[in-house]
């Protein structure tokens, strides 16, 4: 697996488009975290339909159609620098394919951000886009607006990202090692579901996995992994970090799950990596080389995150 384009970090001044690409927005939440975002002295840019919801399914923030445009015209405008998700949910596999992938690819590099269902963005930019993703923090989500590490953790990626080359662990190995591959993964259930699709990658070959999710039972998250085995889609990974796994079963059955199905695929396991939906979350840059040292709890990434 190669390593993808690294965008430009930001600077002061810089113009950030907010989009929602899923879920609805509550404004209270939208609008803290935008006087998060000028704190940082960045300009930041509403898309139109961000605060929408759809007349039938109220799980959507507008439609598939209009927020399909916000992220078009948001990417495509060439004075905005990054492009930040409002929050996930549901809904980013309803739209990818209403977006003008070629658009997209010549309107060059910027940086995006989001998690959870963004998830599937993150595919479909490294494979149509060949970029360098971040999965983080959302504007408008409670962890972005109340934590500090959350927020601190990603301004600095956003602006040194030199400053945060390394993630250390709060856990411990499952399976011990040392492991080289370009990060990528988000949340277990979106990457099962994109399994298949003319968006997801055809393995996570060559790749250091970043596995996470929220409010799944147990039996559910053997489903996706098993699903992930049986389709290949884990033949050649080179190792596998944990993130979050808020509102799921006890700790210790999920554990017991990650060696049962992962165990065998013989490469290094590290958990407690502090990215996902848990509280405090930090900034993972999907695309950039990297080495995870499983028994020091260590990921350190080759280059910053972003250029």
């Amino acid at each position: 697996m190669k390593a993808l384009v690294r965008p430009r970090r930001l600077a002061p001044g810089a113009r950030v488009a907010v989009v929602a690409p899923s879920g609805p927005v509550p404004e209270e939440r939208l609008q803290s975290g935008l006087d998060i975002l000028r704190g940082w002295d960045l300009e930041p840019v509403v898309a139109p339909h961000v605060l929408d919801r759809h007349g039938t399914f109220d799980y959507l923030a507008g439609t598939d159609a209009d927020r399909a445009a916000d992220l078009q015209s948001a990417w495509c405008d060439p004075s905005v620098d990054a492009v930040l998700c409002a929050r996930g949910g549901y809904g980013v596999q309803r739209m990818t394919e209403l977006l003008d992938w070629d658009a997209l690819r010549a309107a060059g590099p910027k940086v995006f951000l989001g998690f959870s269902d963004i998830t599937a963005l993150h595919e479909a930019f490294a494979t149509r886009l060949g970029l360098v993703t971040l999965h983080g923090p959302m504007a408008a989500g409670i962890d972005f607006i109340k934590n500090a590490r959350a927020q601190e953790h990603l301004r600095a990626t956003l602006f040194e990202p030199e400053s945060v080359r390394t993630l250390i662990s709060s856990g411990q190995a499952l399976v011990p090692g040392r492991a080289r591959g370009v990060l990528l993964g988000g949340c277990l259930s979106l990457l099962a579901a994109d399994l298949g699709t003319p968006h997801a990658r055809p393995s996570a070959r060559g790749g250091l996995l970043c596995l996470e999710d929220v409010n799944e039972e147990t039996y559910r998250l053997d489903r996706y992994l098993t699903q992930l085995l049986r389709a290949g889609w884990l033949d050649g990974v080179t190792g596998i970090l944990l993130g979050s796994w808020e509102r799921c079963d006890p700790y210790e059955r999920i554990r017991a799950l990650v060696l049962d199905r992962l165990g065998g695929l013989g490469v290094p396991i590290a958990e407690e990596f502090g990215f996902g939906h848990c509280e405090g979350a930090l900034t993972v840059p999907f695309g950039v080389p990297g080495e995870l040292d499983a028994e020091a709890g260590t990921l350190t990434l080759d280059v910053p995150a972003l250029a």
